[in-house]
């Protein structure tokens, strides 16, 4: 699916598996894993969406809300994150991108540790029951790309 419909099978309560880089940049192949939740609902007749999720991470639980909107006229998904744990602090800047033949890929230039990073996130194997995404970060302008966090989603039955 793309375009405007591209995440609706989303749409529902999943259990999430996630396993992500102790540090990111720096060399380090240590990975840690814990469970969650994510709850998916269309907002706008479809033309945005949020996500609920709760992050059972090592140092605690911790909640998060996903927000993307459509633009029809680029077609193109914007995706903005906002961490619980600084409810009142900036909104990650927007990753952008679109969906093609069934996998997500989305860009958004940030920063870590005071120095510039490109973020690509993929949302990939979407089926009723399944969901894959993923995260990477480039120091190198997206020359070299460092896979850092990686999530399965299983609906809830």
């Amino acid at each position: 699916m793309s375009g405007l419909h591209a995440f609706d099978a989303l749409v529902g309560t999943w259990t999430a598996h996630h396993r992500r880089l102790k540090e990111r940049l720096t060399g380090c192949t240590e990975w840690e894993e814990f469970g969650g939740t994510f709850d998916f609902r269309l907002l706008m007749n479809g033309h945005a969406n949020v996500d609920d999720s709760v992050f059972d991470m090592p140092e605690g639980r911790v909640h998060g809300v996903g927000l993307s909107a459509y633009d029809a006229r680029t077609g193109q998904w914007a995706i903005w994150g906002l961490d619980g744990r600084n409810p009142a602090g900036r909104l990650d800047p927007p990753l952008k991108g679109r969906f093609e033949k069934g996998v997500g890929t989305f860009y958004a230039d940030d920063t870590l540790r005071g120095r510039p990073i490109r973020v690509r996130v993929i949302w990939s194997n979407i089926t009723p029951t399944s969901a894959r995404w993923e995260q990477a970060f480039s120091p190198d302008g997206g020359k070299t790309w460092e896979t850092n966090w990686v999530t399965e989603f299983r609906r809830t039955p």
